[in-house]
């Protein structure tokens, strides 16, 4: 559940400070948005080392936290996360890189931090044939993966 489901007498400035806090300790988090379609989460804080934030659509709590910690270890070793780049994440899918065009209508914790500064790159998973969120039959037809951002193509 969300963190303001979760503490129902909390403001927001109380769920920003708790963002922050776990910025200061870990040098980034995870925000996680429960949608009505379709689950998303992103990252807070890698705009302070100058590095995009970071964002999944489609999955679980936990799936998005291993694709999301896991891309940032990878983008932390110097990975570029240009448009267009792909790359397979360890323990993880085959991700695509791209580029999120209004961050501020999705990103709302992100903002409330870094407001203009504010760079995102959607990671953009295969399903498990390889097969990309633009293709007819991805994840067989069931699956969902909104994509934020028109993408590049890969480089």
């Amino acid at each position: 559940m969300c963190w303001m489901c979760d503490h129902p007498g909390a403001t927001m400035q109380d769920h920003l400070d708790e963002v922050r806090s776990k910025m200061l300790r870990h040098g980034w988090a995870v925000h996680y948005v429960e949608a009505n379609r379709t689950p998303y989460a992103y990252t807070v804080g890698l705009t302070r080392r100058d590095l995009p934030e970071l964002l999944v659509t489609g999955v679980s709590p936990q799936g998005a936290s291993r694709l999301l910690t896991s891309a940032v270890e990878y983008a932390l070793r110097g990975a570029a996360l240009a448009p267009g780049a792909q790359w397979t994440l360890r323990a993880g899918p085959r991700v695509e890189a791209v580029e999120v065009e209004h961050p501020d209508a999705h990103m709302g914790a992100a903002v409330a931090f870094f407001a203009d500064e504010l760079r995102a790159v959607q990671l953009v998973w295969a399903d498990g044939r390889g097969r990309w969120p633009w293709a007819a039959d991805f994840c067989d037809g069931g699956g969902r993966q909104p994509v934020l951002g028109v993408r590049a193509g890969p480089t």
